[in-house]
C-alpha cells in the first residue's frame, strides 16, 4: 500500500498481510518482515526511524530490525491515511477524526 526509502532499503506496506516488508533496493533481497498491526497504508522515513500509519495505530520502527519503539493509538477507529516527514516532524492523517497529528 505505501513505500518508502531509507537510503539503502525500501519498505513496503502490505495493508493485507498487517506488516512491513524491508527488500535491499541494489538487488530486492528481503532482509526481514515486522508486524505493525491492522492494515499499514503508509510508511515514512525521518532520518533515524521508519514510521507506519496503520488503520488502528502509528508505530516508529527500529532500522536494524524493524522493532516496534513506540506506538500511538488514540482509539476511535482512527483510520489513518497517510504520513510524511517534512525534515523536523512527522505527521499523520487520521480520516475518521478528521485531523492531524505530528511526532
Amino acid at each position: 500500500m505505501g513505500i518508502a526509502f531509507d537510503g539503502s532499503n525500501l519498505w513496503i506496506a502490505n495493508r493485507g498481510e498487517a506488516s512491513v516488508t524491508k527488500l535491499r533496493a541494489s538487488d530486492g533481497a528481503v532482509l526481514g518482515t515486522s508486524t505493525v498491526g491492522d492494515e499499514p497504508c503508509g510508511v515514512a522515513f525521518d532520518g533515524a526511524r521508519m514510521w507506519v500509519a496503520g488503520a488502528f495505530a502509528v508505530q516508529e520502527l527500529h532500522l536494524s530490525d524493524g522493532a516496534v519503539l513506540f506506538q500511538f493509538a488514540p482509539g476511535g477507529g482512527i483510520g489513518t491515511t497517510g504520513v510524511a516527514f517534512d525534515g523536523a516532524n512527522v505527521w499523520v492523517a487520521f480520516t475518521f477524526q478528521n485531523a492531524l497529528f505530528k511526532f
